[in-house]
């Protein structure tokens, strides 16, 4: 199965290609789908529609994970952030490429590191670990081989994953969380 990881962004959307065979992955390609920073926005929109249309036809992906929207400081930049996945999604439905998963930042990060308040150093350092030392032009091609890679991991499981520690927390914090599994 191919699984295509995106990373959406407005100037610079990562994508990388990994293949699952059972419980073996292995890395294919990787790149960035850079945009003019200094076209218009909207007019950018169209340059992301025909790259994205032109990554897709040549790898024709079985399945796709995209990053979900995070919060950001500025609405600007969200309303950015979410007009340009929306190019994306639509570049893949119209296209009939597979189909498209969604996790959040600290799933794709606890997925590949353990934690998910992972920084990026963190996030590479596993992902070279995993599929070897590579040039990656960005952290946006990095984040998108972690997207694709969490995908993996968590294929049929529920897209809602519960934290393990709130589970029989007892209100005591940490503690108290781990209290059945410590004897206490």
């Amino acid at each position: 199965m191919l699984v295509l990881g995106i990373d959406p962004g407005s100037i610079n959307t990562g994508w990388a290609l990994l293949e699952s065979h059972g419980n073996k992955t292995s890395y294919i390609a990787s790149g960035v789908l850079s945009f003019d920073k200094d076209t218009e926005f909207l007019e950018r929109l169209s340059e992301i529609k025909v790259k994205v249309k032109s990554l897709l036809k040549d790898i024709k992906p079985n399945e796709i994970a995209l990053e979900s929207l995070i919060f950001v400081k500025s609405p600007t930049s969200l309303i950015k952030l979410a007009q340009t996945r929306g190019i994306i999604i639509g570049e893949i439905i119209d296209g009939q490429y597979g189909k498209i998963f969604e996790y959040s930042p600290n799933l794709v990060k606890s997925s590949a590191v353990g934690h998910g308040h992972a920084n990026k150093e963190s996030v590479r350092k596993v992902i070279d670990m995993m599929f070897g030392k590579r040039d990656y032009k960005t952290h946006d091609e990095t984040d998108a081989v972690a997207i694709a890679l969490c995908h993996i991991l968590n294929k049929g499981k529920s897209s809602q994953v519960k934290h393990p520690l709130k589970k029989k927390s007892s209100g005591k914090g940490l503690a108290g969380a781990l209290a059945h599994k410590i004897g206490k």
